[in-house]
């Protein structure tokens, strides 16, 4: 598979099987009751490249709108607040390029618009990985990031209560995980963006589980490849592990992820779970 540019830049390699990069010493999970996951990218690869999908549609949108302003400045700008917005609904990216466009003077189409067309960008990218799995004609696996089974397997057998939450549309994202066989994992607590986008989020799931007195922050252990479920589990005081996989292959740390997770509280950096009898002994240690 050719690389862009971008995705060069942004890999650095390390050994396949990967190393848990532990961020702040004298962090564990020992109290850990609750397990929260991202979906895409953090478990699930179906949507691997979204990226390149999102950032061309909304530079295309800025570029249109001719400010005089560089291709590589605006670039940059879209990158940065994708990100900043990445595990959030999709609906905040969107609403983030409509104020953009109408900083620049610019009359924006409703953030709905621009997600729906986003969305049909994307599911013509995606539309043969999810026929494939559909079909039987792919193993579950090959849309997995490595290694992230035997972990789930591995905490549910320690007694962990586990969620499933991410910014994709519910129905889609429960279909997924449904397709590459990880809903098993979480009885149940599977949690995508609504329409009405306001009325749940990671944070909100976090907030609903500490008020019904499920588990107090400490208890709470959280996995995610952005900076929103990372920055979730650390307000209230949990222990999260920052997935900066560099996606599709899943073999080395992104670079670009590693500092933004890091940047946001991180305490463990992982490029798979391959790692994962390392992790689990820095995060459960005897």
């Amino acid at each position: 598979m050719v690389k862009s540019p971008l995705l060069k830049r942004r890999i650095r390699s390390l050994r396949i099987g990967g190393m848990v990069e532990r961020v702040r010493p004298g962090v564990s999970a020992r109290q850990a009751r609750v397990v929260l996951f991202d979906f895409d990218g953090t478990i699930s690869l179906i949507r691997a490249g979204w990226m390149d999908v999102m950032v061309p549609m909304m530079l295309e949108i800025l570029l249109d709108l001719k400010t005089g302003e560089s291709e590589e400045s605006l670039r940059a700008l879209v990158v940065d607040f994708i990100a900043r917005l990445t595990g959030k609904q999709t609906m905040y990216q969107m609403i983030e390029l409509a104020n953009q466009v109408e900083l620049r003077g610019g009359k924006p189409l409703d953030a709905l618009a621009y997600k729906r067309m986003y969305l049909d960008l994307l599911h013509a990218k995606i539309a043969h990985r999810l026929e494939e799995l559909r079909r039987g004609q792919a193993p579950p696996d090959k849309y997995v990031v490595p290694g992230a089974r035997q972990l789930l397997e591995t905490l549910k057998e320690r007694g962990l209560k586990m969620y499933l939450a991410s910014g994709t549309d519910q129905p889609y994202m429960r279909e997924e995980a449904d397709l590459v066989g990880v809903s098993q994992y979480f009885d149940g607590r599977v949690y995508g963006a609504l329409d009405d986008y306001k009325s749940f989020s990671k944070k909100i799931l976090i907030q609903r589980l500490i008020a019904s007195a499920e588990c107090a922050g400490p208890a709470f252990l959280g996995f995610g490849d952005g900076y929103v479920e990372i920055e979730n589990v650390k307000e209230v005081g949990g222990v999260a592990v920052g997935v900066a996989t560099a996606e599709p292959e899943c073999l080395a740390v992104d670079e670009w992820k590693r500092k933004r997770l890091i940047g946001v509280g991180a305490d463990f950096i992982i490029p798979n779970y391959l790692c994962r009898q390392e992790l689990l002994a820095e995060l459960f240690p005897q």
